[in-house]
């Protein structure tokens, strides 16, 4: 455990309208940046790394949809350098998505008979992407072929056992390890602690690829033009078309086969006879229907699925 005490705050006004409640805590259970997070009374505690230091965030709302403010508290081991302070910010601001204008997208949906009921339902909430590349694929990994209650175990277990603890304005947060804390592990070993299977030596191989510093970040990944951002990621071992749709912060449309039954009955009426056969068929009508806005398309339907299944009268899958 790491006990955090050196305090800086921010102010963050992100773009109207910016709901802080569905940003942070997304109505399908998506974290923002670590499973062990805590969301009570309208605040946020989590961790993360940012330039290799651990820093322990709470984020709280000082407004409404329509007149968003976030004060920002990040609470490091030791008194931050300006610069660091400065990137803090900057690398806030772009995880939170706090300067992406949803106005084009809305425009869209407004004329998609399945989004206008999204839009409704979750009006203000922001795409956000986590600090790291690692943590990301981690996840991207552990969703590969398993329920998603399997992967959320595997999950958990690389947390408790292998990530750092913040303690940090009377909470403790376990942030998503680092790639210098796994590579030192036998496959072996960490197939068994966590029962993860193959998906063990993917993650040792994706922590000693990530382990110099030397792949782009995220926020070098976010600049890049989205299918480039795409083709790097898939250099890494074990991530594929599916889950570099699931780490790129220029996301595409990761279709499996739990989504492509959602999307079978929303696009056909129907689920398909072989929903992996039809991964691609689906996908690609997608990104027909919606275009560049087919990831935004993806993030609002997965966290409407339950609305969703009542106005349209036909029952979507939750899991």
């Amino acid at each position: 455990m790491v006990r955090l005490t050196r305090r800086c705050t921010f102010i963050l006004r992100p773009k109207a309208p910016y709901s802080f409640e569905l940003t942070v805590r997304k109505p399908a259970g998506w974290n923002l940046f670590t499973p062990s997070e805590i969301y009570e009374g309208g605040a946020l505690s989590t961790a993360l790394h940012i330039d290799g230091r651990l820093v322990g965030l709470k984020l709280v709302s000082g407004g409404d949809t329509d007149s968003p403010r976030i004060l920002a508290t990040a609470v490091l081991e030791r008194e931050p350098e300006p610069s660091l302070k400065r990137n803090l910010r900057r690398s806030l601001e772009d995880m939170l998505g706090t300067n992406e204008d949803l106005g084009g997208f809305y425009a869209m949906a407004r004329r998609d008979s399945i989004l206008r009921h999204t839009i409704d339902d979750l009006r203000g909430m922001h795409d956000t992407h986590p600090s790291d590349v690692f943590g990301s694929a981690i996840l991207a990994v552990c969703l590969q072929m398993a329920p998603i209650k399997r992967s959320e175990a595997m999950m958990a277990c690389i947390m408790a056992r292998y990530g750092e603890e913040a303690e940090f304005e009377g909470e403790r947060v376990r942030a998503w390890p680092l790639p210098g804390t796994i590579s030192r592990l036998m496959p072996e070993e960490l197939a068994r602690v966590c029962r993860l299977g193959y998906r063990a030596r993917r993650i040792v191989e994706l922590a000693n690829a990530l382990l110099d510093g030397g792949f782009p970040t995220m926020e070098e990944l976010a600049r890049l033009p989205p299918e480039e951002a795409k083709e790097k990621l898939m250099e890494l071992p074990g991530i594929g078309n599916y889950s570099a749709d699931i780490v790129s912060p220029k996301a595409g449309f990761p279709i499996d086969v739990w989504s492509a039954d959602v999307f079978g009955k929303l696009f056909y009426g129907k689920e398909p006879e072989d929903a992996r056969a039809a991964v691609e068929t689906i996908k690609a009508e997608g990104i027909r229907r919606w275009g560049k806005w087919s990831w935004m398309a993806f993030f609002y339907i997965a966290q409407d699925l339950e609305n969703l299944s009542r106005k349209l009268g036909v029952q979507l899958r939750l899991q």
